[in-house]
């Protein structure tokens, strides 16, 4: 992903993580997901800094359905991109 991107790590129960994928899709554009690690639910979530207000008031509504635990980063060692 463009490092131009602003960038959250969330964990989230394995079973989570194709609702979040399709929720996050169904805005195309505001917001993009990359699982990172699919055993331990790692999900990285992008998106520009123009449309943060927005990307953000999605991942706070989401978070009322899904128990998302935000992260900070993960070293890049400690994953391996799908």
């Amino acid at each position: 992903m463009d490092s131009s991107l602003s960038k959250r790590y969330y964990r989230l129960s394995r079973a989570s993580i194709a609702y979040l994928r399709f929720i996050l899709e169904s805005y195309d554009g505001l917001l993009f997901a990359r699982t990172l690690d699919s055993v331990g639910a790692l999900v990285e979530i992008a998106y520009p800094p123009s449309r943060a207000v927005d990307a953000e008031a999605l991942l706070n509504s989401l978070s009322a359905e899904i128990p998302l635990l935000e992260v900070p980063p993960p070293p890049a060692e400690d994953y391996r991109p799908l």
